[in-house]
């Protein structure tokens, strides 16, 4: 395996997988890059050489053959090996709403721009539509944290700490002890769950280290409430896919 993972990644560590993910996109990035270099040198020498050689011929086969082999051995074998060392035991597809809320008033979180239709990673974004996305292989519990996906699209979040990029151009960033309405503000977060057909919130103290519920759905997947507002045990806010569950009879709060 420590082989294995040496050929994949180019380092010996194959307890750290932290960032296989991106050295795994990065090396798939660059030498598919590399082998259509070398497949369009081999096709103009190709068409440069009017009568090559059948020996010419044979080189020019192997080489485009070799490369073409290699760079599909690679793509396919870091794939299984991604699959193997992930938690997930494979790519997954969950979801979480979420809502950012400033001293009682709802804020826009920044939208993807250009080309891009999410902001965030290819595993960890969100796409304009107040949803967390985990898309992908999952290689550890650290890869799904609710402080991870804010630090993914630009922001932090921590219990002490709130910065997020908004879609005017201005970044919220608020800390414990800034003040909200005219009192002392407090960073404080709420998830609500599902249990059968009944849903509740609880408080998170360190909302940085939560782990995303692995659904696919909301609900069942999470509601996650963030607010910079005066201290409190609950919130009244609540995600509106809960919302329409709730209305049409098919959850009831507990």
């Amino acid at each position: 395996m420590d082989l294995l993972h040496f050929l994949i990644t180019g380092s010996f560590d194959s307890g750290n997988i932290s960032n296989l993910d991106s050295i795994v996109r990065d090396n798939s990035i660059f030498f598919t890059i590399i082998t259509t270099v070398i497949l369009v040198v081999l096709v103009f020498i190709a068409a440069l050489v009017k009568k090559p050689s059948e020996g010419l011929k044979l080189v020019l086969f192997v080489l485009m053959i070799a490369s073409i082999s290699f760079n599909t051995l690679y793509l396919s074998a870091s794939t299984i090996y991604k699959n193997e060392r992930s938690i997930t035991g494979g790519p997954v597809h969950w979801h979480a709403d979420f809502e950012i809320w400033n001293c009682g008033k709802e804020v826009d979180l920044v939208d993807p721009v250009g080309w891009s239709n999410k902001i965030g990673t290819p595993v960890f974004h969100e796409h304009n539509d107040k949803r967390v996305h985990v898309e992908g292989v999952v290689l550890g519990d650290e890869e799904v944290q609710l402080g991870r996906f804010f630090n993914v699209i630009g922001g932090n979040l921590t219990s002490q700490n709130l910065v997020t990029p908004l879609n005017d151009g201005t970044v919220m960033n608020v800390s414990n002890g800034d003040f909200c309405n005219g009192e002392p503000g407090m960073i404080q977060v709420f998830v609500y769950r599902t249990e059968g057909a009944n849903f509740s919130q609880e408080k998170l103290q360190y909302p940085e280290d939560y782990i995303l519920s692995g659904d696919s759905g909301v609900p069942p997947g999470d509601c996650i409430i963030v607010e910079f507002d005066k201290p409190k045990e609950r919130t009244d806010k609540l995600c509106q896919s809960y919302q329409v569950q709730e209305q049409l009879g098919k959850l009831k709060s507990e």
